[in-house]
């Protein structure tokens, strides 16, 4: 004779003054607990990593001063044009280097930014590198 066999066919006792927890409440007492609410997403901003800003060559300066030159004369062309800069991090010190292909609409010198026709607008500060993609022939 196994252990319990006796009484394993009994009905189950229930307190008639205390109605049967529901089944729904019953799994509410085994779900997951996060005690420190925000302590993932914490630890993962924590974890992201993120870059410093580098100081740009005199080679460098020159070839991004001649490229804003060529696109300042070129201007109602709006020529296509790939830009990297460096945007910094809202949150955190440092940044991203960051590349950007569209439509130039035109430089704003007021404001000191290159805007483009989707209405993103870069900062000069920030240009790092501008490569234009479809530079129309200047002898046609």
């Amino acid at each position: 004779m196994d252990l319990y066999e006796d009484i394993l066919e009994m009905p189950r006792y229930t307190l008639r003054q205390h109605t049967p927890m529901s089944m729904q409440s019953r799994a509410a007492q085994f779900a997951p607990f996060a005690a420190l609410t925000g302590f993932d997403e914490e630890i993962g901003e924590a974890a992201r990593l993120t870059g410093d800003r580098h100081d740009l060559t005199e080679d460098a300066l020159q070839k991004l001063n001649a490229a804003l030159v060529w696109l300042s004369e070129h201007e109602p062309e709006r020529p296509e044009i790939r830009v990297t800069y460096f945007q910094a991090d809202a949150l955190k010190a440092g940044g991203a280097y960051v590349t950007y292909t569209g439509r130039m609409r035109f430089l704003d010198e007021a404001e000191g930014k290159l805007k483009f026709t989707d209405g993103t607008a870069i900062p000069f500060r920030d240009l790092t590198g501008i490569h234009i993609l479809h530079r129309k022939d200047e002898s046609q």
